[in-house]
C-alpha cells in the first residue's frame, strides 16, 4: 500500500506546455499524424455515456486454466471496476485505481493544468479528486481521492510483456464509459520520437481513441501492463497503432510523485557520432559533457554503448529513450565496447537541465 501524500498545488514537470482542443466537454488524447514529429490533437463530438457494467473486482483465476471462458470477457470482468473516468474543465479521459486507498494513475495530458478533477467510478459514483502532480514528458500523473477500499488493479511490474500476446484496452473513449477493446501486443520497447524527444512504449493494435488516454492496457490475466497515452493516426481515429507507457515506468514515476521525489527527465550527458555500428550493434559516443553522469561514470569519447540494463541499444534514439525510461537518481549498468573489449560501467542518472544535452 502506498502512503498518502498531503499536498498543496500539484507538482508538474513539463518542458513544453501542451495545447488541448476540446468539444462539448469531451477530452482528448494525443494523436500523432503520419509525421511522427508533428503532434495534432483531435476532439470528438459529444456522445451519451453508457451505464457502467460492474461494481466490484471479483476473484480472478488464470484464464489459461479455463479454456472455455472468453479471455477478453474475463479481463473486462476483473479490470472494469478499477478503471475510472476523469473529467476536467477541458475534457475527459480515463484513469486506473492502483492503490485501494484512493490513488489513481492517469496520463498527464488528461489532467494537465488542473488541481481538482471529477472522478467517476465504474458504478457511477462521482467524487472529487486532487491532482498530486505529473510529468508531461513521460505522460504520467497521479490523482488522489479521499476514499478507501477501492478495487485496485494488479500491476504487472514484474511480468515480461511479449509480442503477439493478447492486449485489452479499457477506458472511456469518446465519452463512452467502461469500454473494452482488444488486440495484440504489436511491439515492446518501441522507440517513438515526438515533441518531448524519444520515449519507449508498448505498442498495440487494440483500438484506442480520444478519451482512452490514462486508461489501462492489460494482459490476458487482467494485469495492467501499460497506461494508454497516444496513437499514430492518418485518419484522425484509431488506425491500429496505439501506445502505452510501460507499467514499470509508470508505476515508478507514480511512486515518486506520491513520495515527493524528483520527477524530472533523467539524462546521461553524451552526444553520439555517426557510425557504422549505429542501428546494428551500438552507439558511438562523440562527446561527454563536463560534470554529467556520463563523465562521473568514466564514459569516454569513442566508447560504443551496446546495451543498458541488458536492453540492446541500436541507435541514438533508442539510447535516449532507454535512459529516459529511468528516473533521476537511478543507477544504470551500461555495456560498453572500448578498444575491442567489452566492459560494464555503472552510471547514476541526473535530472535533465533546462538547456537539454
Amino acid at each position: 500500500m502506498t502512503p498518502r501524500k498531503e499536498v498543496g498545488a500539484p507538482r508538474w514537470v513539463s518542458m513544453i506546455i501542451a495545447t488541448f482542443l476540446f468539444a462539448s466537454g469531451i477530452g482528448v488524447g494525443w494523436l500523432i499524424t503520419s509525421n511522427p514529429d508533428d503532434f495534432s490533437i483531435s476532439a470528438p463530438t459529444t456522445t451519451e455515456t453508457t451505464e457502467p457494467s460492474t461494481t466490484t473486482s471479483p476473484d480472478f483465476e488464470a484464464i489459461n486454466q479455463e479454456s472455455s471462458v472468453e479471455p477478453v470477457a474475463k479481463v473486462a470482468e476483473r479490470l472494469l471496476p478499477s478503471v475510472v473516468s476523469i473529467r476536467t474543465g477541458a475534457g475527459q479521459g480515463s484513469g486506473v485505481i492502483y492503490d485501494s486507498d484512493g490513488l489513481i494513475m492517469t496520463a498527464a495530458h488528461v489532467v494537465e493544468g488542473s488541481s481538482e478533477v471529477e472522478i467517476q467510478l465504474s458504478d457511477g459514483t462521482t467524487m472529487e479528486g486532487t491532482v498530486l502532480g505529473g510529468n508531461i514528458a513521460t505522460d504520467i500523473a497521479v490523482v488522489q481521492v479521499e476514499e478507501s477500499d477501492l478495487p485496485a488493479a494488479e500491476l504487472a511490474v514484474e511480468e515480461q510483456t511479449e509480442v503477439g500476446e493478447l492486449a485489452v484496452a479499457v477506458g472511456s473513449p469518446l465519452g463512452l464509459d467502461s469500454t473494452v477493446t482488444s488486440g495484440v501486443i504489436s511491439a515492446v520497447n518501441q522507440t517513438v520520437t515526438g515533441r518531448y524527444g524519444p520515449r519507449t512504449y508498448v505498442q498495440t493494435d487494440a483500438s484506442i481513441n480520444p478519451g482512452n488516454s490514462g486508461g489501462a492496457l492489460a494482459n490476458r490475466e487482467g494485469q495492467v501492463i501499460g497506461i494508454n497515452v497516444m496513437i499514430f493516426s492518418v485518419s484522425g481515429g484509431s488506425d491500429g497503432v496505439g501506445f502505452a507507457v510501460p507499467i514499470d515506468i509508470a508505476a515508478a514515476l507514480a511512486d515518486r510523485i506520491v513520495e515527493g521525489g524528483e520527477i524530472g527527465t533523467a539524462y546521461l550527458g553524451v552526444s553520439a557520432a555517426p557510425s557504422e555500428v549505429d542501428g546494428v550493434g551500438g552507439v558511438t559516443i562523440a562527446e561527454v559533457g563536463n560534470g554529467t553522469p556520463a563523465a562521473e561514470a568514466g564514459i569516454q569519447p569513442g566508447d560504443v554503448i551496446t546495451a543498458i540494463g541488458g536492453q540492446p541499444v541500436t541507435d541514438y534514439e533508442s539510447l535516449a529513450a532507454t535512459v529516459r525510461s529511468y528516473l533521476p537518481g537511478n543507477e544504470i549498468e551500461l555495456t560498453i565496447e572500448r578498444d575491442g573489449e567489452e566492459t560494464m560501467i555503472v552510471a547514476v542518472l541526473a535530472e535533465l537541465p533546462d538547456s537539454d544535452s
